[in-house]
């Protein structure tokens, strides 16, 4: 039986906030504005959003082509940031993920820019650690879409999803999947779910809701 743990990106993973952030200020200065600060508590409000919902968010003044102009923009220059910066990473990921890649296959769901994922994956060498990956940005579908497209595509018989915040969990019931809360992340789930504090706990949680 192949079974598959499918992990969601921001507050699971790691937190890119601050450099997210900081790649935005750059962004936006090439575009010419210079009065649209963008803070790492920005970057947590909108945590967990499709990027055009996020540049609803985030840049009100404008809209249509100038906001996707704006976003492309924004994205491009955070791509290349993270690349060159990183973020920073939960403890123990490298070692709790070889651990779980000894009996389950690795996998990432984001709501992102297409790019962003790769880029992490550079920064810290773990192309091969996860065999897939999918997002907002490659296809214009919601998480839970690419949550299913993912175990349709790699053939699972089982998976569960690992997430922090309640879009997470939305996404995955969706999908049809067991869902894990990264209690450690950016969000509480209203609903009562199997959990983890750290991810090194990850192992035993997922073989209490998958078996091994």
């Amino acid at each position: 039986m192949k079974k598959g743990i499918i992990f969601d990106m921001d507050g699971t993973l790691w937190d890119s906030a601050e450099n997210v952030a900081k790649s935005w200020v750059v962004a936006l200065e090439k575009c010419g504005i210079t009065d649209c600060p963008v803070t790492k508590e920005d970057m947590y409000r909108v945590m967990g959003k499709t990027m055009d919902k996020i540049a609803e968010i985030l840049f009100p003044f404008c809209q249509g082509e100038e906001r996707a102009h704006l976003l492309e923009v924004c994205c491009d220059v955070e791509n290349d940031y993270l690349r060159e910066h990183g973020g920073h990473l939960y403890p123990k990921l490298r070692e709790t993920m070889e651990i779980l890649k000894d009996t389950y296959h690795l996998y990432i769901v984001s709501n992102c820019q297409a790019g962003y994922i790769e880029a992490f994956l550079d920064y810290y060498g773990f192309h091969d650690l996860f065999e897939d990956i999918e997002c907002f940005g490659n296809n214009d579908k919601p998480k839970g879409e690419n949550i299913r497209l993912i175990v349709e595509r790699n053939e699972l018989d089982a998976a569960v999803y690992v997430g922090d915040i309640q879009g997470d969990y939305e996404a995955t019931t969706e999908a049809g999947l067991p869902f894990i809360h990264a209690r450690y992340g950016f969000g509480t789930i209203d609903a009562k779910v199997p959990y983890v504090n750290a991810l090194e706990d990850l192992p035993e949680v997922v073989k209490s809701v998958l078996g091994e």
